[in-house]
């Protein structure tokens, strides 16, 4: 059941779509989390360990590796990040992902990406050396082929959160279309797979889909992940549809704000205040007058990356403990 908020209260009066607060929901997945991790300390175990490891200084992935390890440890997690200098090498970062493969503490391993330009090309064979046990992040070869093959993996955590998201809030998935626009490794692909893997029939689109609207109107479960700012309106939402937009997408053009955010003043305030919005890959406004349920960007799906990314380090530790 979805958890009752004061969004969901307010947005009564912009649209009938039902919001699904990603907040909330990525709020009792923690408090899930810290639970476990309690009852394995109090049982004498140790806690299970998590490293970031963040190249550069980059200052969103600061701003983000920050929360995942603040996250981390407010759930009980032994968490840290490993900060790197800049211009360190390949050997050099090779050397430390091995040091931490072969820590009996450490139970996952995340590379925050992106990484320096000297590294990018080398960034398929930096994730592959991680061992695949303690691959939090799900990107490694070996869980990308479990995953498709309907084994136990560690998936990816946003369409893993996604997933935990819409069980949460009692989603049929068995027989329902599900159509997901975009195909990167990071959300779209594993997000195909997990929705085979609960019965869906799955439609994956992207920049060359014909009738992309079209497409999208079959779906009972719309989930965008494609990084273009309100790429789909009302015309691609199939009436009483759950709404899953993935897109974050800052955007500094008045005009495009008052026309995606019409009569919302709260919204044009923060664009004031702030000279900037971030908005999904849905025209929310419009989306939700047919869409059954949405969710919102910012509070919908970038609070379940790092929750389920915790739930991926219990998952390791289990997996690699046996307890």
């Amino acid at each position: 059941m979805t958890p009752t908020t004061k969004t969901e209260a307010h947005g009564a009066r912009e649209g009938r779509g039902r919001i699904l607060d990603g907040r909330a929901f990525a709020a009792q997945m923690r408090a899930e989390v810290k639970t476990d991790v309690l009852r394995l300390t109090e049982a004498g175990h140790r806690p299970p360990g998590l490293r970031v490891v963040l190249v550069g200084e980059n200052p969103a992935s600061v701003s983000y590796v920050g929360m995942k390890t603040r996250a981390s440890q407010e759930a009980g997690i032994d968490g840290e990040t490993l900060r790197l200098p800049a211009d360190i090498s390949e050997r050099e970062l090779l050397e430390v992902l091995g040091g931490l493969n072969r820590d009996d503490a450490v139970d996952g391993i995340l590379v925050q990406l992106p990484l320096p330009d000297h590294l990018a090309a080398a960034e398929h064979r930096i994730l592959e050396l991680v061992d695949p046990a303690k691959d939090v992040d799900g990107f490694h070869p070996m869980n990308v082929g479990r995953l498709w093959s309907g084994a136990e993996a560690l998936a990816p955590a946003t369409p893993a959160g996604i997933l935990a998201m819409l069980r949460r809030d009692g989603f049929d998935f068995k027989g329902r279309h599900a159509v997901v626009v975009g195909r990167s490794n990071i959300v779209g692909k594993p997000m195909a797979a997990l929705l085979l893997g609960q019965h869906c029939t799955v439609t994956i689109c992207h920049s060359r889909t014909r009738d992309l609207p079209g497409v999208c109107r079959t779906a009972d479960l719309l989930v965008a992940a494609v990084g273009v700012p309100a790429l789909l309106g009302a015309d691609a939402v199939k009436e009483g549809a759950v709404v899953v937009d993935v897109g974050t997408n800052r955007i500094d053009d008045r005009d495009l704000v008052l026309r995606l955010y019409p009569d919302n003043e709260e919204r044009q305030a923060t664009f004031k205040e702030k000279g900037f919005l971030l908005v999904g890959d849905v025209d929310f406004t419009r989306a939700r007058e047919k869409a059954g349920a949405i969710t919102p960007v910012p509070g919908g799906v970038g609070p379940l990356t790092v929750a389920h990314l915790l739930v991926n380090t219990v998952q390791a530790y289990r997996m690699r403990t046996g307890r």
